[in-house]
Order: structure tokens, then C-alpha cells, then sequence
């Protein structure tokens, strides 16, 4: 089981994208680094920062940061906690989240737009992570 928002569940997450051949075929044309943030409130104290970089089908790197400084990506994809397990538990599409205002995008939205498929693969490979969530 890895803690939302670790080190130890973003390195799970980069491997399960990597091992995924939906994803590598959906995303291959993609190419595009984020910051996923999970926003302060309830049982996070301070913002969490995960960021990924994903480049043709691949995650290339992956890990957290301690504040928004060390990058400066293409994405920043942010919500609070129960908003992103909501998407992990397949309940919001995150690409409807973002319509909804439900999840805040910094980023080039048509984009996004242009890549629906790779973004619900991901979506299918944080399934594949075992979560638990901060309590």
C-alpha cells in the first residue's frame, strides 16, 4: 500500500504507466511534463506536489517535490484531495473535473482536449497502484 501524494506511490504510478501498453498507445504522439497537485485542507497540511514527465507513451521521470519551484512544467493539474480520489476511484473523469472547475488546469486546454484517451489510460493505471489516502 502507498500513501497518496508519496514519493513511494509516484514511483508506483511511473511504473505502472510504463508497464502499460493502453497507455503507450494512447499517448504516443504526447508530449508534456505536469505538476499534479493535491491542495491543502482536511488531512494534508501543505500541498503535495507530484511531477511527471510523460513523453511519447513513457513516463521518463517521476517524483515529488516539497514546493512548486524545482520545475517549471507544461501542466499544473490541481484539486484537493477528495476531488483526486474521486478520479482514482473512477468517479470523475478528469477531463469532466476540469470542465467542471472541479480540478484546476494551468496548461494548453485544447491540448488536453486532443489527447481524452491518454488521459483516461492514466487515469486506468493509478488504478493499478494500491492507495491508501491520507486519513
Amino acid at each position: 500500500m502507498f500513501e497518496f501524494g508519496s514519493d513511494e506511490w509516484v514511483q508506483a504510478f511511473m511504473q505502472a504507466i510504463n508497464s502499460s501498453p493502453a497507455y503507450a498507445e494512447a499517448a504516443k504522439t504526447w508530449e508534456g511534463d505536469f505538476y499534479f497537485i493535491v491542495e491543502p485542507g482536511g488531512p494534508v497540511a501543505r500541498e503535495l506536489v507530484m511531477y511527471m514527465d510523460l513523453w511519447h507513451g513513457e513516463c521518463r521521470e517521476a517524483q515529488t517535490y516539497p514546493d512548486r519551484s524545482a520545475k517549471q512544467p507544461a501542466f499544473v493539474i490541481s484539486a484537493p484531495l477528495p476531488v483526486w480520489r474521486k478520479v482514482i476511484d473512477k468517479k470523475l473523469d478528469p477531463i469532466q473535473g476540469m470542465m467542471t472547475r472541479q480540478i484546476k488546469l494551468q496548461g494548453d486546454m485544447v491540448k488536453i482536449m486532443k489527447a481524452v484517451k491518454a488521459a483516461k489510460e492514466l487515469v486506468e493505471c493509478t488504478t493499478r497502484v494500491p492507495t491508501q489516502f491520507p486519513e
